[in-house]
Order: C-alpha cells, then structure tokens, then sequence
C-alpha cells in the first residue's frame, strides 16, 4: 500500500531516495520521510506530515546528504496520518525501518518490550518492527541475523527495509505478502516497492519471494529464503520506459490514462489476435489442455477489478456457454466455498499484489481447481508468478488511484478468455472470426468516445453541486453503472450509487427526486425496452436522467432527460468497454470543478497490500 525505496552508493543518494518516493507518491501520501547515514554523521532522519513535496521543502531547509539509505511515503493504517506515526522508525543505536503492510501481533510484542525498558513514541506496528530488531541485535551482534529472528516473530504482512548507523555498508530487506525488490546498478544497488521508483537508476530487477531475507550492498546481493538457504533469484530486465510515470501534456494522470486506453486496447490485442483467430498460445503453452476441461469459471477481484469480472460472468454464461460465478475476494477467504468439477480460477488484479486477491488465490490453489489464471497488468507482480496460466493486460503503468485503462484492458483480457472458452466449447470459426473481429474494432471505438469529452465536460457543470447520484444499466451495463459510480464517488466524493435498472421498483425509487441526477448506460440491446420502463418510472418521480445512449435507441432528449450520444454498431462485446469511457471522463471533470485531488484522493492509495 506505502512505498518503500532506498540505496547504497558512493554518491550521495537523497536525489535517488526523492525521485524514487515521487514516483510511488500514488501508493500513499499521508506522509513521507528519509533516513540516510554518510561516512562520519549519526543517522538522519526527516520526516513530514503530507505528500513528498512538503518532505522536499523540509530538507531543502535542513540539507541532507548521505551514501545509504532508505525512505518512505505512507498509507496510513495504524495510527493516523501524523509525523510522529510517519516512517521511517527508529530504534536506539540509530536503527531505522521502513514497512508495508500489516503487523497483526504487534500488540503483543510491543507490551514485552516495553516490559524489557523500550519507550514508544507512535502509535505504529512498524515501530514495534524497530525496536524488536534492536533487542535482536543486542543478543545476536549482527544486523541480517536479528532481522531473521525478528521476523520469524512477526504475524501478517510485510515489507521491511533496515538500516543502521553501525552496519553503514548494507540494507537489510524482508517480505512476506508485501511486494520489495532489489534494483542493480554498477557499484550501487537500490531497493523499492515497486519498478517504477527506480526507472531512472536502473532496469535489472531481482524480485524477492515469500519468506526472502536479503542484504544489500554496493557490490554485492546475498538472499535467504525462508529455510535460511542461500538462493538465487533470478534477474528481471524491465521494459517499461523512464518517462512511464509522467503526466506529459495532461493536467492529470487520470486524464492522460483515459486517452491512452485506444493504445493500451491495441497493445493487450497484439499477438493475441490475427486473422479472425484467437492464437492458441495467449494464455499460456498449458492453456489449451486445460481450456478444453473447463465446465466452471470463478472469478475472484476487488474494487474496480471486481467489476469487470462481474461484466465477464454475463458474456462468458451468453457466449461461451460455461458457468461463471463471481465474488469479492476479501469474502472467498473467510467462507466454505464448494470448488465445481473442472472449475478455474481466474484472478483479477491490476498491480498484482492485492492482498486479499493474493491470499484468494493462495487459497484457491488448495481448494482443488483444475488451474488458475492470472489477469494482471504488472509481469513481475506476485499473482503472476503464483498462477499456472497468465494474461497480460498491458495497460502500461496506470498512476492515477481511480483505474480507468487498466479497467478496460481487462474487459479486453476476458473477452478473450471468453472466446477462448468458446472454442473448446464447439464455436466454429466463423462465429470466432466474428468476434475477433468485434474485438478489433475496440481501440477505434473507444477513440471515437473520447470525441465527446467537450460534451461531457459541459455536463460536470450540473453535477457539481450535487450530493448523491444514481447510476443504472441492465446486463453487462449492470457492473459498468457500478464502475461509474465508483469513479464519482472516488475522485469528486459525491456519494454515488449503482443499480440494475429492474430493480428501482424494489427500494432505490425512494431516493428519486429533482436533485437525485440519474445516470444511464442504454447500449441498442436486447434489453433496451425493458430499460427505457425504468427510465419513465424515474421521470414519473421527477428525476432527471443523464442518459448515454446508442444513437438507434430512439431515446429522444426532452424535458428532464439529456441524451449523450454514444458511437453506432456496438455489440454486445464491445458495449462495456466502450461505455465505461464517457463514465470515467464525467467522474473526471466533476473532480476537477469540485477541486478535489484527481490523482491522489483522500483515503486512498492505488495498490492495496494490506488486508
């Protein structure tokens, strides 16, 4: 959820520390703060309450400099946002910690230290992480050996980096269920959270696995894994270019994440996709031996990604003939779930490292199901090497909190596990030419919506005020009227809610009123009809109905009814995609009148590695 960075070089390090915390700012921005040792000083600490910029400031005033190092910007979880609970951590002896994650024994140890003559000054885990250490070191005399014995203490999840004012050659790191890797430089190393703080530094990754306890130096990586053997990892090139996190010419990330998605559609087809087939090898050389047992799907995400996997269930039950259920995995963990014959598991996560998809997955691996799929944008993430099967969405680095092409490359994603599991499921080719051919339309598609922008910028103008809002759809515009409702109520903090339209009758009618806008998503489908006597009980009530609409729906604007009209020809395979667009760019515009933060709203943070 926080991220984490730090390095040991010969040179002065605090650039690389600051670079790398504003790169993973979206991660966490309650606070920030660094903790760096040079040849001579005692360790420095900086820490600010607020977003790296204001850490900046304060080291402008007070310049620091040093050749190892760690820093931090947080998401708070325990204790509240302050500087006192801001990271890093000290202990006595000039020890510092930074940490992702969730101690869940934390109370526990911190009552024995105290008992053993440690004071506290946070209401934190992570400094219990601190001074635990510290005892440790006392007994053992040796850095990497009492962060051993530390973490073979703690309960939960973590991602731990450590330095000390009297070890000034190394950086000590640990993970279990959080995400840290070691970046590789030349006679210099660096540590993170995440590939993207250290672009500018580096593109050799060694990406630590569950248990791992490293240290690092400028010269030299020893790893143990969770055995205590010494084990090598393997190193990752990336391919994600340095520029991947700046905004370029967009006033927000979120904006130019919008007008990227035609491109990142086309990526997440390429090589997947040629003429009229779906190639066999896109989802893995085991793929098609297990495609072909398939009788059941689960799909298990969160939040944004929980919506998609509720669009794929309609098209993967009406297209590919296969049962599909679909839950938040925050609940498949904490319920007896009966695994259907054949079933696979399909995992859906933008960053890959969503705690609770993680131990979903972990789970569901000894449930008994046939395979498991990971659907994922992050080809380092750990649901991509924990799963047999895997599908890339290639949205590239997606910054902003609110997902927007990360989102619409999944649905991409599973329309084509859709048609995969409709050709192992007797569809000719014709009928797969036809699809595919559906879904290569999709890029020029979504590049038309992105041509009502001025239109929809226009329309923020009447929900600015506005303190709730309602959002309907039928069908696979059900989930889609739930992920634009997320969007509004995400960035701009309008309380905003989604309903399948036949259910208004059944409670949501009593919050209709002229200052309850109503959103409609109203592709020309099979339910159209039945959502247009939805939309005549709304205004019967004196809602006014904000309505997307397919220029052949025959749905005229009048009195309390504004029409936005979508693009022609869209099937039932593009309409999620291509109608979630203009949701996203109204939830964006009504943020940016409102003055909320687009990129970075209160309370949240783009991947969540806690529970």
């Amino acid at each position: 959820m926080c991220g984490i960075v730090g390095a040991v070089a010969e040179r002065n390090i605090v650039p690389i520390l600051m670079e790398g915390l504003r790169r993973l700012e979206y991660r966490g921005y309650d606070s920030a703060g660094i903790a760096v040792i040079n040849a001579t000083d005692p360790l420095k600490r900086v820490r600010t309450l607020g977003k790296v910029k204001i850490l900046q400031e304060a080291i402008e005033r007070s310049p620091t400099t040093g050749q190892i190092g760690i820093a931090h910007t947080r998401w708070a979880t325990h204790g509240e946002p302050s500087e006192a609970n801001a990271h890093p951590h000290i202990s006595d002896d000039g020890l510092a910690v930074v940490h992702n994650g969730i101690i869940e024994n934390h109370e526990e140890l911190r009552a024995e230290l105290k008992k053993s003559g440690y004071s506290f000054s946070s209401e934190t885990d992570t400094e219990v992480v601190a001074h635990r250490i510290h005892f440790h070191l006392q007994v053992v005399g040796d850095l990497f050996k009492a962060v051993r014995a530390t973490v073979a203490e703690l309960e939960g999840a973590y991602a731990l980096a450590v330095v000390s004012q009297s070890d000034r050659e190394r950086i000590i790191l640990a993970r279990e269920g959080c995400p840290v890797i070691i970046g590789l430089g030349v006679g210099e190393n660096f540590v993170a959270s995440d590939v993207s703080a250290l672009l500018p530094v580096t593109r050799r990754f060694i990406f630590l696995e569950e248990g791992d306890v490293a240290e690092v130096r400028r010269q030299s990586i020893k790893v143990l894994d969770r055995q205590g053997n010494l084990i090598s990892r393997t190193v990752h090139e990336s391919e994600l270019p340095a520029d991947a996190a700046d905004k370029g010419q967009y006033r927000h990330f979120m904006l130019k994440e919008i007008y990227e998605q035609p491109r990142a559609l086309s990526d997440t087809l390429q090589e997947r996709v040629s003429n009229g087939r779906l190639l066999d090898a896109a989802f893995g050389p085991a793929a098609k031996d297990i495609f072909k047992r398939v009788e059941h799907i689960h799909i298990v995400a969160c939040g944004t990604s929980f919506h998609a996997g509720s669009v794929a269930r309609y098209l993967i039950e009406q297209i590919s003939k296969v049962s599909c259920t679909i839950e938040t995995a925050s609940e498949y963990r904490y319920r007896n779930s009966i695994v259907p014959r054949n079933s696979l598991f399909v995992a859906l996560s933008q960053s890959g490292e969503t705690a609770d998809t993680l131990a979903a997955l972990r789970l569901a691996k000894q449930s008994g199901y046939l395979s498991s799929l990971a659907i994922c944008n992050v080809p380092e993430s750990s649901l991509v090497r924990e799963c047999e099967l895997v599908m890339l969405t290639r949205a590239g680095p997606e910054i902003g909190v609110a997902s927007t092409k990360a989102f619409t490359t999944q649905l991409t994603v599973l329309s084509m596990l859709v048609l995969a599991l409709a050709k192992y499921n007797g569809a000719d080719a014709e009928y797969e030419r036809n699809l595919v051919e559906r879904l290569i339309e999709l890029p020029s598609l979504v590049e038309k919506t992105l041509s009502l922008d001025s239109e929809i910028q226009k329309l923020a103008l009447r929900f600015a005020n506005k303190n709730h809002a309602l959002f309907l759809g039928r069908g696979t515009m059900y989930p889609i009227a739930m992920e634009g409702a997320l969007k509004l109520k995400e960035i701009s903090y309008i309380h905003a809610e989604a309903y399948a339209a036949g259910e208004l009758k059944h409670g949501p009618l009593a919050l209709v009123d002229a200052d309850m806008p109503v959103i409609v998503v109203a592709p020309n489908n099979d339910l159209l009809d039945k959502l247009k006597s939805n939309l005549m009980e709304v205004r019967a009530r004196g809602g006014e109905l904000f309505i997307f609409a397919d220029p052949e729906a025959n749905i005229k604007p009048s009195d309390g009814v504004t029409v936005i009209t979508m693009p022609k020809h869209v099937s039932f395979l593009q309409a999620p995609t291509v109608y979630a667009v203009p949701l996203q760019m109204l939830a964006y515009h009504v943020a940016v009148l409102k003055g909320t933060d687009v990129d970075q709203p209160r309370n949240l943070a783009k991947s969540v590695t806690v529970e």
